[in-house]
């Protein structure tokens, strides 16, 4: 009898899609059965339309986060683990008793735009169909809901016109507010591969900071921040002007021009800080290109007028009837990968399902006798930074977080943390039980996660594609429509909320989505709503509209839009400067945002080793000129503050910011920082209209951290930081972890070994006390346990090369430094392949290598998602004088 080979794995491939951004790529998933357990892989799906088979660096490190290390199995109250049946007893009881004493309002629900559109509907339902409070509201309005109302005013509903092959179709690109190269990096590179096929397409990039989608535009219009409004009325005003106007298309099919146009030219387009010629460019750019289609994101979204930016965006391309036409319109990317879904879900406080309108009243009949509801409110619930104030006020008395964490992601994010901390009644649902917002729950219930939940998302070209799982749930973790489902059940509504399967509640959310239509809106899904559970399973990715008649395409070439009238609107727009602007007590204004490799609050990409390594500690870009003002040197460390809240941050000179102007990421949290979150300093001045916060503009004072001592640390255990500045970020084998203090420990062993956990390790140390230098090495079996570097300055040290000293034979670790035998890497600078800037720069030198193409073939570095082609090309750049010279 044949014996099993053990090398042997049996594997299956699911089609699914990548749990990050709004790009919505299709994700190939292969689980490999091995007899040392289940392995899993990812590659891009070649089929899917959104990224033809590309992934960015955190969609191809995807696999690096599904260890259980960490996840929560089990339902705990109190802190104790419960059953199900208890938690979901006290859920349902506690809520409803809130609701009979209290009222609806008393109670809300705040959910994420990484909800499937399944969980989000049955979310919606319960809050608003049954419970009949509209207090549900969702992260997305920290990043989408600018956008939203922007084409509510002017299409009447909130409608993208087009599609990602506009963006190669265009002959011109114009990024206002997004940093596409890091943000969206799979679409970056479409474009970067169109320009590359067709070099007339032209780029440019709107943006106060140079970021790195700066390196792909021919022009570079760095505006004083929140000036967008005086940049795009000029453009109006030129646009009329220069006789571009589509007379036509306007008198058949759009309201409002003359008073746009009036406003517009009412403004003073100094106010942008730009010159007359790089006015000129942009202006005659625009113009002159009817194939133009402007991306937007963030930098207009998160902003006190980021509803009047998407309206002044939107003013141009109906002026000019550039939109809705094949390489053409106004394009809003999403940052999450069902911000899309939720929206269309009624996942926002102020909407119904389907694209409704809450406040119409033969909407809310219509939703309510599809749902055979009791009531629905008749007006908008509470937005996000309203919410939490009525949590910090005791209006809210029950609050149940789903699949976010509030305390790191909002404006004023200590007065969040203590209002949740002091209501009556919290309940979070999550993967993970330690998250800054978990752990101030009463409840805390397990979440399924990416590769086991099963549902739709929606991308941000309405492209609608299915999350499959290919993981069995863990523990007890349950999928969130499941969950919220039994509750409804439990609270009194059991036929209403009787789902067995996710399929069936897309079935009920497409026969709504046919009345919806019937109203005269745009979002219609029908032709799903027969789906057999075969069906479901099966589904492939398909763009709405998916009706009988209709499947997929653009809006509004036509001229027919989503208003009462039939008629888009432009509306009369002026200028207004941020919130609040610098002044003496607080000079710079702070802008926040993403990073290349990390996404929102790292609970899933931090989990990857290599997705740390580019930027591993939260930071502080700041001027040089500004540093030099303030003392500062670069690695030093600065304590940022605002009336709100204060972040210890690493000092990064860069003249990619403007003097006055800092940057800093949104990432860090309580978990892997002592004082990263930076949101704690930002402030929480909302948009009027869409109730989104003004997270790019708020003033701060910066001073210089007095540290008496830096130190680097490794370890293969958890480590237990106890300092003023602390960061910590995985490896493969352990963790690093940067740390600093104003007072200096009595006994560095003792400190070690309380921080490094080196009981019964075998020590190598060494100390120059008159120098204030400290290095410690801790073996297990003659393996490296840890090491602790201390210096009275920020540690130098070849960082990538002790990092994988861990669990080696390394008997020199305390040269912190590679010998001549061992090449040391340095700093990742493409994450894909996990290649370091010195193995770049050794490349380039000693292999003549003359063009990021070359480095791609040589070393693979910048050949899968590309986003860090922009430092290949500045690296290559720096190299050019030098092989000159020689």
């Amino acid at each position: 009898m044949a014996q099993p080979d053990p090398t042997r794995a049996e594997s299956k491939t699911v089609k699914t899609t990548c749990p990050y951004c709004g790009v919505g790529c299709g994700v190939l998933a292969t689980l490999l059965d091995t007899p040392t357990g289940p392995q899993v892989t990812v590659k891009g799906d070649p089929d899917h339309p959104a990224n033809k088979g590309r992934l960015c660096s955190k969609g191809s490190a995807l696999a690096e986060t599904l260890s259980l290390d960490g996840r929560l199995l089990q339902p705990t109250i109190n802190g104790a683990q419960a059953s199900w049946d208890s938690a979901l007893s006290q859920v349902a009881s506690r809520f409803k008793q809130t609701i009979e004493a209290h009222g609806p309002d008393s109670v809300a629900f705040y959910v994420s735009g990484q909800l499937l559109s399944e969980d989000y509907y049955v979310a919606n339902k319960l809050m608003k169909g049954f419970i009949g409070s509209a207090n549900i509201d969702t992260n997305s309005r920290l990043c989408m809901a600018s956008s939203v109302a922007g084409h509510k005013r002017a299409f009447g509903t909130d409608t993208v016109p087009g599609q990602y092959e506009d963006l190669e179709q265009a002959d011109l690109i114009v990024l206002v507010g997004s940093n596409l190269a890091w943000c969206h990096p799979v679409l970056y590179q479409r474009i970067a591969a169109a320009k590359s096929a067709r070099p007339a397409m032209k780029i440019i990039n709107i943006d106060p900071r140079r970021t790195a989608s700066s390196d792909l535009a021919d022009l570079h219009l760095a505006l004083t921040p929140g000036s967008d409004v005086a940049l795009l009325n000029h453009l109006l005003t030129t646009i009329h002007e220069m006789g571009a106007v589509d007379s036509a298309f306007v008198a058949q099919h759009v309201d409002g021009f003359d008073a746009a146009l009036s406003a517009a030219s009412s403004g003073d387009v100094q106010a942008t800080g730009l010159s007359a010629n790089e006015l000129a460019e942009f202006t005659r750019a625009w113009i002159g290109t009817e194939k133009v289609v402007t991306i937007y994101s963030q930098g207009v979204n998160q902003s006190t007028s980021g509803s009047d930016k998407v309206n002044a965006i939107l003013n141009c391309h109906l002026a000019t009837g550039r939109i809705g036409r094949p390489g053409m319109g106004p394009f809003s990317v999403t940052g999450q990968p069902n911000a899309m879904g939720g929206r269309e879900v009624g996942g926002l406080a102020n909407m119904l399902a389907c694209h409704l309108d809450l406040e119409n009243a033969g909407h809310r009949a219509t939703v309510r006798d599809f749902w055979q509801a009791p009531t629905l409110p008749e007006a908008a619930g509470l937005k996000a930074v309203d919410m939490f104030r009525a949590v910090g006020d005791g209006r809210i008395k029950a609050l149940w977080v789903m699949c976010t964490n509030p305390v790191v992601s909002m404006p004023e994010a200590d007065r969040v943390k203590d209002a949740i901390a002091n209501c009556d009644f919290v309940v979070v649902s999550d993967m993970y039980g330690d998250t800054d917002t978990a752990k101030l729950a009463d409840i805390v219930l397990p979440a399924t996660g990416w590769g086991e939940k099963t549902g739709t998302v929606t991308n941000s070209e309405r492209c609608i594609s299915r999350q499959r799982p290919f993981l069995p749930a863990p523990g007890t973790a349950r999928h969130d429509w499941d969950v919220l489902a039994e509750v409804g059940r439990r609270m009194g509504w059991q036929a209403e909320f009787a789902y067995e399967s996710p399929a069936e509640i897309l079935r009920e959310y497409a026969t709504l989505s046919g009345l919806a239509a019937q109203h005269g809106k745009d979002f219609d899904i029908s032709a799903l709503s027969d789906l057999t559970e075969a069906d479901y399973d099966a589904l492939p990715p398909q763009h709405w509209p998916l009706t009988k008649a209709r499947s997929g395409g653009r809006f509004f070439a036509d001229g027919r839009f989503f208003t009462p009238s039939g008629r888009a609107n432009m509306l009369p727009l002026h200028h207004r400067a941020p919130a609040k602007p610098a002044d003496a007590t607080h000079p710079f204004i702070l802008n926040t945002g993403r990073i290349r490799d990390q996404w929102h609050t790292m609970s899933r990409s931090g989990l990857a080793p290599r997705l740390n390594q580019h930027m591993a500690e939260p930071y502080l870009e700041i001027h040089p000129s500004d540093a030099r003002t303030l003392g500062l040197q670069a690695a030093d460390l600065a304590e940022v503050s605002s009336a709100h809240g204060r972040a210890i941050l690493r000092v990064l000179l860069s003249d990619k910011v403007k003097p006055g102007a800092v940057f800093a990421p949104m990432h860090w949290t309580g978990q892997l920082s002592s004082a990263g979150r930076i949101d704690a300093v930002v402030a929480a001045e909302v948009d009027p209209v869409s109730g989104q916060p003004e997270s790019k503009a708020t003033p701060v004072a910066i001073t210089k951290l007095p540290a008496r001592w830096y130190g680097y640390a490794v370890s293969r255990q958890h480590p237990k930081p106890k300092a003023e500045y602390w960061a910590l970020a995985r490896l493969g084998d352990g963790w690093q972890m940067e740390l600093a203090d104003r007072h200096t420990p009595a006994d560095w062993r003792a400190y070690a070994q309380q921080l490094l956990c080196t009981d019964g390790c075998s020590l190598q140390t060494t100390e120059d006390p008159a120098k204030g230098l400290f290095r410690l090495a801790a073996h297990r079996d003659g393996l490296l346990e840890a090491a602790l570097f201390i210096a009275p300055t920020p540690v130098a040290l070849a960082r990538s090369h002790v990092n994988t000293l861990l669990g080696t034979e390394a008997p020199a670790a305390l040269a912190g430094r590679a010998g001549a035998d061992q090449p040391d890497p340095g700093a990742t600078i493409c994450a894909c392949f996990d290649v370091g800037i010195n193995t770049i720069i050794s490349a380039i030198q000693q292999q003549n290598l003359m063009s990021v193409d070359a480095i791609g073939t040589a070393l693979n570095a910048g050949t899968n998602c590309g986003s860090c082609r922009p430092e290949l090309a500045a690296l290559l750049s720096a190299a050019m004088p030098r092989q000159a010279a020689e």
